[in-house]
């Protein structure tokens, strides 16, 4: 697994998709694709919204199955514990818990990124 994190709006995508060479039409929208497709993807940009629509149906995410399913995949999220912390409980749950998953993810990839201003820096390899 592969973990590119960063701000919103600093260009992660497009710098996942020019990094792993990826066109952006094969890479799967976590807002909006089925979501079993997290299994079959090689790039699922807006992990972020995926944990959330997950949160919503009240369903976990287990990184164990995702780990021995789509070992290869990368992942795009934004940092969301850096800005504002939200009044709706909803949304602070949600908050800490693409946190946690993130670094748990972080944990287990074998690379993670951090993109600011459309510039990557790896901050773990192997």
């Amino acid at each position: 697994m592969i973990l590119v994190t960063g701000g919103c709006f600093q260009g992660k995508t497009d710098y996942a998709c020019n990094m792993f060479k990826i066109p952006k039409e094969e890479a799967a929208d976590g807002a909006l694709c089925p979501l079993e497709e997290l299994y079959c993807t090689k790039l699922l940009y807006h992990f972020h919204e995926y944990i959330r629509r997950l949160t919503e149906a009240g369903q976990e995410l287990s990184v164990e199955r995702l780990k021995a399913e789509n070992p290869g995949i990368i992942l795009v999220t934004n940092e969301l514990g850096c800005g504002v912390v939200p009044a709706d409980k909803f949304d602070r749950d949600y908050r800490e818990k693409t946190g946690r998953i993130c670094c748990r993810i972080a944990k287990e990839a074998g690379e993670v990124h951090r993109v600011v201003c459309g510039l990557g820096t790896v901050i773990k390899h192997g």
